[in-house]
Formats: C-alpha cells, structure tokens, sequence
C-alpha cells in the first residue's frame, strides 16, 4: 500500500496541475516537471524512482491524506480527474495498439527530453498531440473545466493533455502495483495513512 499511494499521489499531483492550468494559464513549474519526467521513466527501478523521490510528490501527498481521509475539500475536483483517469487506463489496458502507440511515442520523444527537459514548449506539444491520438480516442473523456480564456490557448490545452498522458502513467503504474477499485473503497483508510507516513519522511 505504501508504494500504491506514491502512484496515487503523482496520479492527484498530476491532476492538480492541470485544475491549475486550466484555470490560471499557468502552474508549478516544478510539479509538471515532476510528471512530464514521470513519463520518461518507463524502466525506473523503483516507485520513488519513477516520480524522483517522494519529496516530488509533497503536494500529490499532501492532497492524497485529505482525499483518501475523508476531506476532499479542494481536491474534490483533482479527485473526480484521477478517479476518470483511473477508468481510462483500465480501457487503455485492453488497446495493445493504443499502448504500442503510446510506447513508441515516448520513445521517439525521449531524446528531445533529454536535450530540452520537461518544460520545453515543443516537447509539451509532442505529448499532447500523442494523449489527442491515442488516450483522448477512449472512453470515459476526461473532461477538464477552467477560464475559457485559457482553455481557448492552444499551449494551455497541449500542457494539459501532456499532463493527463503523466497523470495515466501514474494509473498504470498503481495497476502495476495491485491497486484496484477495491482499494479506494475499502481501503481509504490505510491509504490515508500510507501518504502521511510518506510526509512524515519528508524533510
């Protein structure tokens, strides 16, 4: 369960960032590149590894403890996202074709990663246009709400979806790990615990 609430909190991390571009035009520049680097990491050697350690994920903790403990407040939003999210990747799970797709997508990609890093205008594009492709085409559609104003800009839109492609990346590594539906229901309780033992380590 502890590892299975890192996953949880990249997946709401993620999904905060994109209530925050949605509605601002702009967000925490370190939390898209805590999950535009998720996506890279497709071999990582462990569940920390893949977010860049839990100190990553404060915000995506921090937000998990109060959702999974019964206060959503204002993670309410955040946790209508993720839960959509998490019924996507199950229908993502039965398309071998979307999810090669997807994987030779990061590929090709990897290199301009490496030379530009996560926030690079272009490569955001990339990623969208490869979510749009591929993930967008599935149903449940994650819908997003915000200031029309910035939804109507095309960066804002791309960062977006380049966010929920991370933000699904999170998902499939949670069914890695052997969450499940059950999980959210029945055990909210551990999970709560789980990510504030993780902010307990956090200096």
């Amino acid at each position: 369960m502890k590892e299975r609430a890192l996953a949880l909190a990249g997946l709401l991390q993620a999904a905060d960032a994109v209530v925050e571009l949605a509605g601002e035009g702009k967000g925490d520049p370190a939390a898209l590149a805590t999950a535009i680097d998720s996506i890279f990491r497709i071999d990582a050697d462990s569940t920390e590894a893949v977010f860049g350690g839990p100190e990553q994920l404060r915000k995506g903790l921090s937000l998990l403890a109060a959702h999974a403990g019964g206060q959503p407040g204002s993670s309410a939003t955040q946790g209508r996202i993720a839960f959509t999210v998490l019924q996507v990747e199950r229908k993502l799970a039965g398309r071998r074709d979307l999810m090669q797709k997807i994987q030779d997508g990061i590929l090709r990609l990897a290199p301009q990663h490496l030379r530009e890093g996560p926030a690079d205008p272009a490569l955001l594009a990339e990623l969208g246009e490869l979510y749009a492709r591929t993930i967008s085409t599935l149903s449940p559609r994650v819908l997003v709400q915000g200031d029309p104003q910035q939804l109507s800009r095309n960066e804002v839109v791309m960062a977006i979806r380049a966010l929920l492609l991370a933000a699904v990346r999170s998902a499939v590594l949670w069914r890695q790990l052997g969450g499940s539906y059950w999980d959210l229901f029945l055990r909210r309780g551990q999970i709560a615990q789980s990510a504030k033992r993780w902010l307990g380590t956090l200096p």
